[in-house]
């Protein structure tokens, strides 16, 4: 392929921003860095604004974006939530769910988003019954993925259970493989490509049996593959945990082989010091889902904790109550500030390693999250001239980004060299809002 080169006004380097450089890309790849370029050359794609590497959105739920509006009616908690959440779910066949998800993809792709870790525990079809290609569902949304321009990591999710000792229920049948060697040999035949990482998960510890928790482990160490888990999301999850094993859900996933360096906790919210210990010794992730986590009231995690203990912090936009990295990262700084009272405890660069380069590494693309020679050439432009960004400091422009920009900011995301989305415009997915509109009015009518 042709070298192509784009120059960005500002550039973030890791951990300080950089007038005037130039990004030179072929084959995918960024085959050079080159700073002290004060203008466009000849030929050169102009990113005006600040340029950082593409953000990794490392849970989603992508049906989940078809309850935004719905389940803000009213009041509740995680569990009233969840039966809405099931309704929808009834709904999806692999070609609805394609069309939702594609326009999913393709909003977080305006969002400066460049791999998505989906977190994907609907398998089967009404009744639990496979489809005719048992990972169907899974391949609508690796074909989603692909038609948004985005990278994806599949995280085929273990669901064999509706609690401890229990059988999954009506709403659960579709999710459930009813052994974690079913789900173990179903998930086999989904394979890694170019754009595509092919990953596990656990549920949590509720949809799992103890028993077969090493099972899914074991899948994860043979590909060397993302691991991810829900942990202790709910007060509620740890109290029945210790009713049933006497223990948290940490140290029943530790006592089991699952936490480990590829392994990414998700919210691990409802943590004990021991848990925290063991999150960060085992040098296992920790996903925050700050908006997820506010908007169905579970409370926040101790993030700045797990961090210190050894945990490396990565975020999600999870339910899509919002689709907004750049959210989620000064959200968990100011809920730290609102649990403390103390203000400070993340720089702006420390957040967007979170958003970008640990981001991806838990996702399985340890080759994405920065803006250097040989890495894969995805990134994103944050304009510093809206009525959120106008003004900075050039050497502050990643505190602005961070806490001011949103998503509405984002005017250039580039994926594996392919300019994805330019001035603001989605190359493949021209109108997103109408996609979206027509994909989710179609699953409530």
């Amino acid at each position: 392929m042709p070298l192509t080169t784009y120059w960005a006004e500002h550039a973030w380097l890791d951990s300080y921003v950089e007038p005037g450089v130039a990004l030179d890309v072929q084959d995918g790849r960024i085959v050079a860095v080159r700073t002290g370029v004060g203008a466009p050359e000849p030929g050169a794609v102009a990113l005006g604004g600040l340029t950082l590497p593409g953000l990794a959105n490392t849970h989603s739920h992508a049906f989940h974006r078809a309850l935004r509006g719905t389940v803000q009616v009213g009041s509740g908690t995680f569990w009233t939530w969840r039966e809405v959440m099931y309704q929808v779910s009834s709904r999806l066949t692999p070609e609805t769910y394609h069309a939702l998800a594609r326009a999913v993809y393709a909003e977080m792709a305006l969002a400066g988003i460049t791999a998505v870790g989906e977190f994907h525990y609907l398998h089967h079809g009404p009744g639990g019954v496979p489809y005719a290609d048992p990972n169907a569902m899974g391949e609508a949304l690796i074909a989603a993925a692909a038609d948004a321009g985005i990278r994806i990591t599949l995280l085929d999710t273990a669901y064999l259970s509706s609690g401890f000792g229990k059988a999954p229920d009506a709403h659960q049948l579709r999710f459930s493989d009813r052994t974690a060697d079913a789900w173990a040999e179903r998930a086999t035949l989904l394979k890694d490509s170019d754009q595509v990482r092919i990953g596990a998960a656990v549920h949590s510890v509720r949809a799992v049996p103890a028993a077969q928790l090493e099972t899914v482990a074991a899948w994860a160490s043979a590909r060397q593959a993302p691991l991810h888990v829900h942990l202790s999301e709910q007060t509620a999850e740890n109290d029945a945990c210790r009713q049933a094993h006497g223990v948290t859900p940490t140290r029943l996933l530790a006592d089991h082989g699952v936490l480990g360096p590829r392994t990414t906790g998700v919210h691990n919210t409802h943590l004990t010091d021991e848990d925290i210990a063991l999150i960060g010794s085992t040098g296992t992730g920790t996903c925050m889902c700050p908006t997820t986590e506010r908007d169905l009231a579970d409370g926040i995690g101790p993030a700045a904790a797990l961090q210190r203990a050894g945990s490396p912090l990565s975020l999600g936009s999870d339910s899509h109550a919002v689709i907004d990295l750049l959210e989620e990262a000064r959200a968990m700084e100011l809920n730290e500030r609102l649990r403390t009272r103390t203000r400070g405890h993340w720089t702006a660069a420390a957040l967007l390693r979170a958003a970008t380069g640990d981001g991806h590494a838990a996702l399985g693309w340890e080759e994405a999250g920065r803006l250097e020679t040989g890495a894969l050439a995805d990134f994103t432009t944050v304009a510093l001239d809206s009525v959120r960004t106008a003004g900075p400091v050039a050497r502050l422009a990643a505190e602005t980004a961070v806490f001011a920009a949103t998503s509405a900011d984002v005017r250039d995301t580039v994926v594996a060299g392919r300019h994805v989305v330019r001035s603001g415009t989605h190359t493949l997915v021209p109108d997103v809002a109408s996609a979206l509109a027509e994909a989710i009015t179609g699953l409530r009518a």
